[in-house]
């Protein structure tokens, strides 16, 4: 039982990210915007992470690279949100899904490691279960927004942009002292970048505080916490099989929840796509 331990709280982490998509999209429906929701998600998760203790102090300037680190995912969080109001939740998480590929090819241009056969073979299964989990093509190119499939690619890239990042930087301190930062990091961006629409909408009363708090206690705390104890024990490369968890746990909440269809196609990309990245992530700790 203590072995299942360690693993079973990396798979409840991912499953609570899985959820996020479609309660964000839930929240639209009182009038709230992506920019305040995931504002408020960072901050708030920034002070819950900062007031954990047994902090360690950083070494030299690791501080700055973890608050740029936290920019990439705050930027990731808020074009994911902003997608799900002009495409279905499933598709966002979908197109979403492609950090998996976009990380292979930040660290072939940044770091120079190419790609083996078998990735890009699996980046090949990757695409193809993307076509049917999409269902794109039933729904053909007219009937899709390409602002929010946009949005997602680009929140895809942000992903992988903080996936690489955090896996270079802050290491000489404690995984309470990096989160904390990191969601600091996040926030601050989110804000730079959407200061305007926040100040203007200034929904910050007590129904959005329910909100901002569930999202940031259910979507960014908590799993942080378990990935932070789970994943050095199992492992990297066992831990990021486990997380894709949050993908099938993300299209079953946009259908229980948003009443959105799931067609037979789409269920057999969603196994195709799952596959894959089990698949990549093998090879990719088999390198490390």
């Amino acid at each position: 039982m203590k072995n299942f331990k360690y693993p079973f709280m990396v798979l409840l982490g991912g499953a609570m990210y899985g959820t996020m998509s479609s309660f964000v999209k839930m929240s639209y429906t009182w009038g709230y915007y992506a920019a305040e929701i995931s504002f408020a998600q960072a901050l708030l998760s920034a002070l819950f992470l900062g007031c954990i203790p047994g902090k360690t102090a950083l070494r030299g300037k690791s501080w700055i690279s973890l608050l740029l680190t936290g920019s990439a995912i705050g930027l990731a969080n808020f074009l994911y949100y902003q997608s799900v109001s002009y495409i279905s939740a499933s598709l966002a998480i979908v197109i979403l899904m492609q950090f998996t590929w976009f990380s292979l090819l930040l660290e072939w241009i940044i770091f120079h490691q190419r790609p083996g056969r078998p990735e890009l073979i699996t980046v090949f299964f990757i695409l193809t279960g993307t076509i049917m989990a999409g269902d794109l093509l039933r729904e053909g190119a007219l009937a899709i927004s390409w602002q929010g499939i946009a949005f997602s690619l680009s929140a895809s890239l942000a992903y992988a942009l903080y996936i690489v990042a955090n896996s270079r930087v802050g290491k000489g301190g404690n995984w309470q002292t990096k989160s904390a930062l990191i969601m600091a990091g996040s926030a601050l961006t989110i804000f730079v970048i959407n200061a305007g629409t926040i100040s203007a909408h200034n929904h910050f009363g007590a129904g959005f505080l329910l909100w901002a708090l569930f999202f940031s206690i259910v979507g960014t705390t908590i799993p942080t916490a378990l990935f932070a104890v789970g994943i050095p024990k199992i492992g990297a490369g066992t831990s990021a099989i486990l997380m894709t968890i949050e993908f099938p746990v993300a299209v079953l909440c946009a259908h229980f929840i948003l009443h959105e269809r799931i067609t037979l196609v789409q269920v057999t990309g969603i196994v195709i796509m799952l596959a894959a990245i089990s698949v990549m992530n093998y090879f990719k700790s088999l390198k490390r």
